[in-house]
């Protein structure tokens, strides 16, 4: 892969791009997740949390030997130790730049998938390829209990982690909300998505911890920041002696997102994919 510099300013994010006609690695572009950690006070080798940030991709498509086109679903799982994240856009030029490419099997797709994610990554990249109508793609719903009917007056549209309170009673308990919105660091598009967390510890106020979640409305980050900084906050307010925080956010230009942070010992439900995904 090309040496190229990894910040934003050189993304293809918010560039006029042309679609590739061949393969070509050199595509991704990979940016450093210790940037945007540091502000949260999260050191590289010495991350508060396990995770991972899974992918689906449906714009998949590859010719096999005879030049017949071949389409599938691809399921993407990028470690949340791995140095880079990447950059969304550079991911769906690569997956394109495979449309009038020839592959002699499934087998040779996956394995160049594998290949190329973990070089710019930085760490292994667990691939999976689905026919479009496989049963494991199937909605389903989040458990837990919903926060969205809650009667809430809401005047702050940033995330504020002074709405974070709680109570003397020591709960295990899941809850979500479908009302997080976020937008891109580079375009402002919006991001929509939902989320879940799941804690043992003192009772969390709910209504404070809805008013946290949509606070990051006019927030601007990345999809994998804003699941870090959710965690960092309610271990720093709550204090639960075990969290998971996972957001599942609706698909753009034919990728979603679904990164998932924890305390060591807890794993998100899977697999997980909600209708509006």
């Amino acid at each position: 892969m090309a040496h190229r510099p990894d910040t934003l300013e050189h993304a293809p994010l918010g560039r006029d791009s042309a679609y590739p006609e061949q393969y070509d690695a050199g595509l991704l572009y990979p940016i450093p997740r210790a940037a945007n950690r540091a502000p949260l006070g999260i050191e590289e080798g010495d991350l508060p949390f396990i995770g991972e940030d899974e992918w689906h991709a449906f714009e998949v498509s590859w010719l096999n030997s005879r030049g017949k086109p071949i389409v599938a679903v691809a399921r993407f799982r990028l470690p949340a130790a791995s140095p880079h994240l990447i950059e969304s856009k550079s991911w769906k030029l690569y997956l394109n730049s495979f449309n009038q490419t020839r592959f002699y099997s499934r087998e040779d797709v996956m394995k160049t998938l594998a290949h190329d994610l973990a070089a710019a990554a930085g760490a292994e990249v667990s691939v999976e390829l689905f026919d479009v109508d496989a049963p494991e793609l199937s909605a389903r719903s989040l458990p837990g209990e919903c926060l969205d009917d809650l009667d809430i007056a809401i005047s702050d549209y940033t995330p504020s982690s002074t709405h974070l309170t709680v109570g003397e009673e020591i709960v295990e308990e899941t809850l979500y909300s479908h009302l997080l919105k976020s937008n891109c660091p580079v375009t402002g598009q919006p991001d929509w998505g939902s989320v879940l967390v799941r804690y043992k510890g003192p009772k969390i106020d709910r209504e404070g911890l809805l008013r946290y979640l949509i606070g990051f409305r006019q927030h601007q980050d990345f999809h994998e920041h804003c699941v870090e900084h959710i965690f960092t906050d309610l271990m720093a307010q709550a204090k639960p002696t075990q969290l998971l925080v996972l957001a599942r956010y609706v698909r753009r230009g034919g990728l979603d997102i679904s990164p998932w942070r924890a305390t060591p010992g807890l794993t998100p439900p899977t697999p997980l994919r909600l209708a509006r995904q």
